[in-house]
């Protein structure tokens, strides 16, 4: 998209100088004029070789949940004060600080102006749209209530971070103290367990069975170091190839959910944002059944989906919505009760938002009594394995102790 430098007299009487990236010329003066300026100078600015380098750079970069956070709750205000759609999306992508959405803003734009819905404007974007956020965008399209829509999202997506954020902050301690803890051992085999072998030689004898076990060990870390690198990519290539089959990712998607400790933790995170995205569809107007659709397209685990999917196709024959959830065994009958009373009693999306709400705050509770239980079994753990390698180079000393008291009786007789 072209990129035009201009000089212009701000609404206080003061002039301004910039560049703005527009389709064209008389788009980019529009978009000016619509921030109270009064162009006096603007020209194509030709980029450089410095520009284009980074063009290219930023044209790979990927649209973040913050700025679309961002652009929903700034879009939400502008129409609701009665700003015209594309005008609104021309003010938003001059102040977008992301080059990449800023051109997908200004693609939507030109579509929009094209004649496209906004809704089919977005969805030719799904990086930076997801089919959550365009199925509510029509919903809030087709019944005059864009604005309303965009807050509900803006809260929607400020929720799911925030518990992306409780779920990565139980993780980060523990994958940093066991990593911390695998650096720590790999230094001690590889170069302190070698000095004490030449130690050990010189004194000769058999050594201990845990020490000469340490010792091999030590040895296959320093003679085959080079395979040390590949052998975990290779492993971790392997397992992605096999995450990426149908059969793989179920598998692995089930054990998530069985894992001790994290498993508990994930499937009321899985819980949450199920009931979360639900009631916000559902509450926007969007079709039961193209709810539960889009639900479980972004679930984020295949068996949650599978659950979702054979609610939808009981929904469709007539049944009911809970008991396919109550065959697949992942949800609590709270959540199934609750759910079941909200179908009665036709207010579905508020059940579904309280039990939102009452899962992430047990998301909350169980991360911080992770927390606290995982530092100590982290420690133990570092202990367990610094103490026996520790153990294991201590035993032959003991053994050279008395080596030497029988060497020094032999010499008296």
């Amino acid at each position: 998209m072209p990129t035009f430098a201009y000089k212009a007299k701000g609404k206080d009487g003061g002039i301004r100088q910039g560049t703005l990236d527009a389709a064209e010329r008389r788009i980019a003066i529009e978009l000016l004029r619509s921030q109270k300026m009064v162009v006096l100078e603007i020209g194509e600015k030709k980029p450089g070789l410095l520009d284009s380098l980074n063009e290219r750079l930023n044209s790979s970069g990927k649209v973040k949940s913050k700025d679309l956070t961002m652009f929903s709750r700034q879009l939400s205000t502008l129409i609701g004060a009665g700003v015209p759609i594309v005008q609104g999306l021309s003010i938003l992508e001059s102040q977008a600080q992301n080059p990449a959405f800023k051109k997908i803003i200004a693609a939507v734009r030109t579509d929009i102006e094209g004649g496209l819905s906004i809704t089919d404007a977005m969805k030719k974007h799904p990086g930076a749209f997801p089919e959550l956020y365009t199925s509510m965008v029509k919903a809030g399209e087709l019944g005059g209530i864009l604005d309303t829509i965009l807050e509900r999202l803006t809260s929607y997506l400020e929720n799911s971070e925030a518990l992306k954020a409780k779920v990565k902050s139980a993780m980060m301690y523990p994958a940093v103290v066991l990593s911390i803890c695998a650096l720590v051992t790999i230094f001690l085999l590889t170069f302190v367990v070698p000095t004490f072998k030449t130690i050990f030689s010189a004194f000769g004898g058999t050594l201990p069975l845990p020490t000469q076990i340490l010792l091999n060990i030590s040895a296959i870390l320093r003679s085959y170091w080079y395979a040390w690198v590949p052998i975990p990519i290779a492993i971790g290539y392997g397992f992605k190839r096999f995450c990426k089959t149908p059969f793989g990712r179920k598998w692995v998607d089930a054990q998530i959910l069985k894992a001790p400790l994290f498993g508990t933790i994930l499937t009321k995170v899985a819980i949450a944002k199920l009931t979360r995205t639900l009631g916000t569809l559902i509450k926007s107007g969007v079709p039961i059944m193209q709810g539960l659709e889009t639900a479980a397209a972004t679930a984020g685990n295949v068996v949650v989906s599978e659950a979702i999917l054979s609610s939808r196709e009981s929904v469709r024959e007539g049944g009911k919505l809970t008991d396919p959830l109550k065959k697949s065994g992942l949800f609590p009958n709270m959540v199934t009760s609750m759910i079941s009373v909200g179908e009665e009693t036709g207010s579905l999306d508020a059940m579904l938002g309280k039990i939102a709400d009452f899962y992430d705050m047990e998301v909350d509770t169980a991360v911080k009594g992770l927390t606290s239980m995982i530092e100590p079994i982290v420690i133990v753990i570092m202990g367990v394995i610094v103490g026996t390698i520790v153990i294991a180079m201590f035993l032959p000393i003991f053994d050279l102790g008395q080596l030497a008291s029988q060497m020094g009786n032999s010499k008296r007789h």
